[in-house]
This record gives C-alpha cells, structure tokens and sequence, in this order.
C-alpha cells in the first residue's frame, strides 16, 4: 500500500463515524465522476436487516436516477460474513468496476474493513477452534478483552461487545499466530481518502434523532419479523448494537424504555471508537483529508473534486 502523491488515485475512500452523512456524500460524488460505491459496512450485507443497519436507499438517489452500489444485501441474516469474506469480495468488485474504466468509492464505516482494502492485509479462513472455545467459554467479557488484547494482529474493538464476537476474534487471533499468511497478491491501492468531520455536539443530535425516527419506521417490528423468519434471538445478539439491544428486549430481559436508554447510549459510544479507530489510521500513515459534514453537499463535493484533480 502506497500513498505516495505521484501515483494516481484508483480509490476513492469516504469514511466518518454513524449518522454524518458519509452516504449521501459519496452518492452524489459517484453521480458528479460516473462512479460506483463499495459499501463497507459489516452489517449492510445482511438482507432484511435494513431499519437497524441504516440502509437509507434513498441516499444512492441522485438526479433522478440510482447511483450503482455494491456489497449491501448480500448474504441472509443468520450466516456469519467477515473480514475474510469481504476483502475478497472488495478486490473482485474493485478489479471490475476499474476494467470499465471507472475509480471506485469505498463508503462506510468499519474500520477493519477499510482497513483490510487500505493496507492488503493477507487474509485466511480461519476454523473454528472447539479446545480453544472450550477454555474460553467460562470467561467474561471483560476478561476475554484482555486476552485479545495480548494478541498482535489487529482487531476492531466495536466487533467485540459480545462474548461470542470476543470469543471469535480471539480464536481468529489465536490462528494468525500460528498459522503463516498466505501468499496473496492484491492489487495496490492508491487511496484519496475523505473524512466527513461532524462535531460532537451535532453527532450526538444526530444520532438521537435517528434513534427515534428509525423506531417510528419499524425498527422492533423489523427485529420480530427477523425472529419469526428463523433468526435466533442469540444471532441478534451478535449482529450488535441496534440488534444486540432489540434481541434484549424481545426475550423480556429489558424493557422498551430501557432498550432505547441503552441502546442510544451505546451508538454513542460506538461513533465515539469509530473516530479512535480513524484517528489511529492517521497515526499510521493514512492521510485523511477531512470536509466539514455543515458545508452543503454540492460544496463538499466540488471541494473532493479539487482533491482528485490537484
């Protein structure tokens, strides 16, 4: 992965923390160059699961006409996608969206996700480990962090608010440490990379008020209609966050005014580790160039525009 300002941009990377606008703003890019969006959101996949992972479809239209996106709806609530399966299903989009001539924009909000595109990271299935499991199984949270944490490869900490999802990415660890990369070759990646900046204050706002607006539209009917179709309430569980909380409050483990409570909060508290997460790409050496989320949309993207072209 090279960043280097001599090489000509092949992506185009639009990346902020939840309910900053990211999606409407890469829309109309796309619409302005004749591009494509690769979503990089590890809850969009899923079908179905459209209220609570924010799929605002509207978002992709632009002047009458929907903007080509890829990578949301394609696997069914249930089935467990990764890291592993969405780099691979990246480079394929990427390799064909650039054979019709076009530069791709990769939009979204999960950082391991751009972070396996950004830096190549050489991926392998990893088994499931039922002695390592077995030793696991009694731990807390709390304590599953912090073997995790003793491990070297990378982990996205907002994919870890459960046990099972700790358990798993400990086993995934457990694996690299063991086991040599495999000799992948990827195609290098020359990014632009654009952050959507939002103050906190209007984050905040922001996300409250979407909490509420996405309940009127159906959120728990969404969440039992995904119960009654033969999603378990323990899968809700693990698709976190809006699914964590809902599946909390259809077993009777909360109450509805509780499950917003906590709910909100934690939103919070997950666009909160978003923005570390952005923050140490930049202490890697990824340059972001941040745009204001007040500025109108046609201003933020003339200003990307200027950016490609410099």
């Amino acid at each position: 992965m090279s960043n280097s300002a001599n090489k000509a941009k092949n992506l185009i990377v639009i990346l902020g923390p939840t309910a900053s606008g990211k999606t409407k703003l890469a829309a109309h890019l796309a619409d302005a160059i004749n591009s494509e969006i690769i979503s990089a959101d590890s809850r969009q996949v899923y079908r179905g699961m459209d209220i609570g992972t924010g799929k605002d479809y509207n978002d992709f239209m632009v002047n009458g006409k929907n903007v080509p996106y890829h990578l949301i709806d394609i696997v069914d609530p249930g089935e467990k996608y990764n890291v592993f399966h969405y780099q691979q299903d990246f480079f394929r989009i990427f390799e064909n969206i650039h054979n019709r001539g076009t530069t791709p924009i990769l939009c979204g909000g999960t950082g391991m996700y751009i972070d396996a595109v950004l830096r190549g990271y050489k991926l392998i299935r990893v088994p499931v480990n039922p002695d390592l499991r077995d030793t696991l199984k009694d731990k807390s949270l709390t304590e599953l962090k912090k073997i995790l944490n003793t491990y070297k490869i990378p982990h996205n900490k907002s994919d870890t608010d459960t046990k099972k999802r700790a358990v798993r990415a400990i086993e995934i660890a457990d694996y690299y440490k063991h086991h040599p990369e495999h000799n992948i070759k990827l195609p290098e990646i020359h990014p632009l990379i654009i952050g959507v900046d939002i103050s906190r204050e209007k984050r905040r706002k922001r996300i409250t008020e979407r909490l509420h607006q996405r309940l009127k539209e159906g959120l728990v009917d969404e969440a039992q209609r995904l119960h009654k179709n033969g999603l378990s309430i323990d899968d809700m569980m693990y698709y976190g966050l809006e699914y964590k909380f809902l599946g909390l409050y259809l077993s009777g483990k909360i109450t509805f005014s509780d499950m917003v409570s906590r709910l909100n909060i934690a939103i919070h508290q997950f666009a909160k580790r978003q923005m570390t997460w952005f923050r140490k790409m930049e202490k890697d050496g990824h340059q972001i160039h941040w745009i204001d989320a007040e500025l109108s949309t046609e201003e933020k993207t003339n200003r990307i525009m200027t950016l490609l072209n410099a």
